[in-house]
């Protein structure tokens, strides 16, 4: 527990109203969407990069953890306070401070609640394409805590591809600028990049400068049905053989399309073993010639059932209610679930989809198998009911032979989603020893006393694991 000398303190850096204490308000802030709460012994609630400096220099001082937190969306415990201490939310850091039309930038506090700036750009006739799964409530400075993705990414990349330049409090509590807001900087190591994706264990980001596009003109949609995951996956490889690169180009496998098709009662045929979501944009006349070349490519050599083009946005959106309807679905399925993403080679798809089906059978849980298959990554849900302790054993076990299966495959434990907590015992398995050594030695130096969001991502005893 935080002593009364410390509370007063805190009090003294962020007011009263900012630092909250009763059980009810920190068990807003004791989770994300792992649903494994773990209470802070206090709620600090940071206006300004000097606040939370003094916040971290008091850490330092008095040796308690502080646990950066955006919107608490993630997947992996990385903002969980697991040893108490501070909860630190930058929620009301929430201002988008410049939209630079000359330069194609944004400028925004880590608060900035992803789609906001997406509506606010595109006011402008500009384009902010990194697009989360929860971006109508996560944050900037979540999302570049994780590096995180998203359908687009295929053609777009994620996160970090559009980081220019990031304010950041160190561990110590010093306050810096990292990268530069021109298009090109080679001056130094590249912090920031080390910075994106550290889950907050090596900084916490206060303010970003983010690189914009234009917005593109126009976009189709389509959706393909296939008789098999082989035939949807040669369909991927197909596609971007023939260099299109599509903007989404998403899939289900067949469990997930038979738990959406009673769900949502969607009208798909009984013999679809596998389907894709296919989006191109740019100006009109190249999105008219990049559908029809994946219409002519899925529906001639692909083998697909049928293939379906939206010709307004209506349609569009009916297209793409299968793949929106997942999470509801997989509800009627079993009220817990296991949430895991994972990234094989691209060609690996159909074969990592059947050693999950084998897995499912071999630990007799469901698992519904669906993501992003223009870059590999596949979000594996291990279906089960926290109230029965065998089936959760049993999810669980499964998890390790999927991550096992994932990287006999060439693969990695994840692909957006992070470490955190949650997958901590894994990277060991894929990085080996030496790397997990580096890293460590990364963490140290940042944050000697070990204050930011300590026991994610690595810890000072990290080993290779059995």
């Amino acid at each position: 527990m935080l002593s009364d000398a410390v509370l007063k303190e805190l009090r003294a850096v962020v007011g009263a109203d900012n630092l909250l204490t009763d059980e009810v308000s920190r068990a807003c802030y004791a989770y994300d969407a792992t649903n494994r709460p773990q209470l802070p012994d206090a709620v600090v609630r940071a206006g300004t990069s000097e606040q939370v400096s003094r916040v971290l220099i008091l850490a330092n001082a008095y040796g308690f953890p502080v646990y950066p937190r955006g919107a608490g969306t993630g997947y992996t415990g990385g903002s969980v306070p697991a040893d108490g201490g501070v909860a630190l939310s930058l929620e009301t850091m929430d201002r988008i401070l410049d939209i630079d039309e000359g330069n194609l930038t944004a400028t925004v506090q880590a608060g900035v609640v992803t789609s906001d700036l997406h509506a606010a750009v595109e006011e402008r006739g500009l384009f902010y394409p990194p697009d989360p799964a929860s971006m109508a409530s996560c944050t900037i400075g979540g999302n570049i805590a994780e590096n995180a993705g998203g359908p687009r990414c295929v053609k777009y990349g994620v996160t970090r591809e559009y980081v220019m330049q990031l304010e950041v409090v160190l561990p110590t509590g010093e306050i810096t600028r990292v990268g530069a807001k021109t298009r090109k900087s080679v001056a130094g190591y590249d912090l920031t990049r080390l910075i994106v994706g550290s889950e907050g264990t090596l900084g916490v980001v206060t303010e970003a400068t983010l690189r914009l596009l234009p917005l593109p003109a126009c976009r189709r949609t389509a959706l393909a049905l296939f008789p098999s995951m082989d035939n949807a996956a040669a369909a991927v490889s197909t596609i971007i053989r023939h260099r299109v690169v599509p903007t989404t180009l998403e899939f289900m496998d067949r469990t997930s399309i038979d738990s959406v098709r009673e769900h949502a009662g969607l009208s798909l045929p009984d013999d679809v073993g596998a389907l894709l979501i296919i989006e191109v944009d740019g100006d009109e006349a190249s999105v008219r010639a990049q559908m029809k070349s994946v219409t002519d490519l899925v529906s001639g050599e692909c083998g697909a059932l049928s293939v379906t083009v939206a010709s307004t946005e209506a349609e569009r959106e009916k297209l793409w209610l299968a793949r929106r309807s997942i999470s509801a679905a997989l509800m009627s399925i079993s009220p817990t679930k296991i949430n895991e993403d994972i990234v094989v080679p691209i060609n690996r798809i159909p074969d990592m989809v059947r050693r999950v089906q084998e897995i499912a059978a071999e630990h007799n849980v469901p698992i519904v198998t669906f993501g992003h298959a223009g870059d590999g990554n596949l979000h594996v849900n291990v279906m089960v009911d926290k109230r029965d302790e065998a089936a959760m054993e049993r999810g669980h076990a499964a998890v390790v032979d999927v991550f096992r299966a994932t990287l006999e495959m060439g693969g990695s434990v994840s692909g957006e989603h992070g470490i955190g907590l949650a997958k901590r015992d894994f990277l060991p398995w894929e990085t080996g020893p030496v790397a997990m050594d580096v890293m460590v030695r990364v963490k140290n130096a940042f944050d000697p006393n070990g204050v930011l969001n300590p026991g994610k991502v690595v810890t000072v005893h990290d080993t290779l694991a059995a």
